[in-house]
Order: C-alpha cells, then structure tokens, then sequence
C-alpha cells in the first residue's frame, strides 16, 4: 500500500499552478457561503488550539472537493495525509494512517463512500475518541490493546453521500454541499487560470468557454487546456473570441456544453424513439455502447440541463432539446 504524506507548509507555488488548484482559500472562486464557514471553523480551532471538526464534502464531481481538502492543511499550518476511499479494503489498511497522524494534522478519504462497512465501523472511535483497537496474537492467545491516537482531523470526500452510514456521516462536524458555479464565476476562473498558464486571454474568450464548460471547474480547466494548445498550433497563442470559437466548435463543444456523445444520445432519443418515453438500455443499444456509459456520463449533464426527463416509462426528451438541436417538435407533449 502507497501512502502520500504532504507537509502543507511545504507546498510550493509552482505545484499547485502546474494542476491550476488553489493554494488558500482566499484564492478560491466560487463556493464562498462554504468558505465563510470553513473559515470561521479553522479559525476557532486554531484559538483554541484543537483539531479542526471532522469535515465531509460531497456534491458532483468536479467542484473542488479536493481543493478544499488541500488548501485547509494549508490554511492550518499542518500535515495532511492522502488516501482513497477504493484502496483501504480492510482496517489494517487504515492503521498506518491512524497512528502516523500528528497532532492536529489532516487525513483526507477520497470517495469516502467507497470505504468497506468493516472500515467504515473501525473509523467510529477512531473520529469520536481518537482510539483504535488492535488484536494482537491469535486463537485464545489473542488480545486486545487499546491504542490512542493524536487529535486529528479526518476530512471525506464523496459524490454519493447516501451511500455513507448514518454513523459515519453523524461523525462529521461540518458537512458541506458543493454547488455548481455561475459563468461569472467559471469566467474569473478562466481568467486567472489562463494567467497561470501564461495564455494571453480575451474577457468574451473566457466567458465563451465558461458556458461550454457545465458549469464545472475542472471542465473549463479541460476545455481552456485544449483553446490554449489550438490557439499555440492555429495562431499566434493570443485566446480571442474567434479563436475560443473555433477551438470548441472543432472539439465538438456547443453553445449549451454539450459534446458529440450528449447530441447523438439526444438524437437517437428524438429520431428512434421519438422522443421517447424510451429505457436507457434500449438507448444504449441503439447506440451501440454501455448502459453504464450513459447513466454516468452521459444522462446526468441533461437532466441537470432539463434536456431529458426521466418517467416511470423510460427517458424523454423535453422542447429545449428539440429547439436546441432544431427538430420539429411533436404536436402535444408533456414536457
């Protein structure tokens, strides 16, 4: 098992520009009700000189989970601990983590939600009294020492908080929903980034890529890395509008965000099943790929877009869909 040990003090500059994450909070876009309150924590805990509160982030992928989870050892002055969710398949898995942490140091799950329930159980006296029970020996020569641990704070991060007990997650002091940012917001964003990478950037240019970007940083990091190589290969590396155009238009990127894969699932809808109501999988077949694929990647962007709407029938497509892709729309509908 690898473990990522990361000194928050010890972070440079130039690590976080390379992924373009922010160092402090105060560099963040976005988010700022979740920031006020992350702030007003810290800043207690560091009065008092405890451990900062449990904290458990979820919300969709891409909002900055990990930012956070990064820039708060940071904002601390303290260690942090890297782990995932998918590795940890036992709790001898997790003791190296526990009893490493130094006081008042961070250990960040990742898909937190992905813990085994048997970890899941062994975390409880861990995160409410920073107390471990290791078995020692075997059979009836077998016995238990209680080990205490250093004051920590364990942060999660999810995109399906539902699927964490109700134990685990009531051990969470402070539980934050991240939501999804405004094209102003993605614009700034673009702006500063675009600066990181030392791309000359238009004001329109950043705002044509913050809404093809779903309203998601990591997408317009995405899309801003690939203007960013068009306008370097197709022109002089000066982003202007024309150029951001372009680029997106040649990736397939939409107006609306939508890629190759969104507007061939909507067209199959429309053209086979009429607009549907039509199951998922019948979809899939039709396009000749996963179930899974669609369900993952695919559906949630146009539910949240209110393009699809699912029924108890199967998936329909709604008038936006039709009037974005400029199809005739049927002559009643519901949606």
């Amino acid at each position: 098992m690898v473990r990522e040990k990361i000194v928050g003090a010890a972070l440079s500059d130039d690590d976080f520009d390379q992924n373009l994450r922010p160092q402090r909070m105060h560099d963040m876009i976005g988010q700022q009700d979740v920031c006020a309150r992350l702030r007003i924590a810290m800043d207690a805990a560091l009065k008092r000189g405890e451990a900062l509160g449990h904290v458990l982030f979820d919300g969709p992928p891409g909002l900055g989970k990990t930012t956070f989870a990064t820039c708060i050892p940071n904002e601390l002055g303290v260690s942090v601990q890297l782990a995932s969710g998918a590795v940890l398949k036992a709790p001898k898995d997790l003791v190296p983590y526990l009893t490493n942490a130094e006081e008042r140091s961070v250990l960040f799950i990742d898909e937190i939600h992905r813990l085994p329930r048997a970890v899941e159980e062994y975390l409880y006296t861990a995160m409410e009294d920073f107390r471990i029970d290791i078995v020692l020996g075997e059979g009836v020569n077998a016995r238990t020492h209680n080990l205490w641990l250093k004051p920590f704070t364990m942060i999660g991060a999810t995109t399906r908080a539902g699927m964490l007990s109700g134990p685990l997650r009531d051990r969470f002091q402070l539980r934050e929903h991240l939501g999804f940012y405004t094209v102003d917001e993605l614009t700034a964003l673009v702006m500063r980034n675009a600066r990181k990478l030392s791309v000359p950037i238009d004001t329109d240019a950043a705002q044509e890529i913050a809404t093809r970007s779903r309203s998601t940083p990591r997408v317009a990091n995405n899309r801003l890395r690939w203007v960013r190589d068009y306008a370097t290969s197709r022109s002089d590396g000066h982003v202007t509008l024309r150029i951001a155009h372009e680029a997106l238009e040649m990736a397939g990127i939409d107006t609306a965000g939508l890629d190759s894969q969104d507007r061939r699932y909507l067209e199959t809808l429309i053209r086979v099943f009429d607009g549907g109501p039509a199951g998922v999988e019948a979809i899939a077949h039709t396009m000749n790929t996963s179930a899974d694929t669609l369900e993952d990647e695919v559906e949630p962007f146009l539910l949240r877009t209110e393009f699809v709407v699912r029924t108890p029938r199967g998936r329909t497509a709604t008038s936006k869909a039709y009037q974005h892709l400029q199809f005739a729309a049927p002559e009643k509908r519901l949606f």
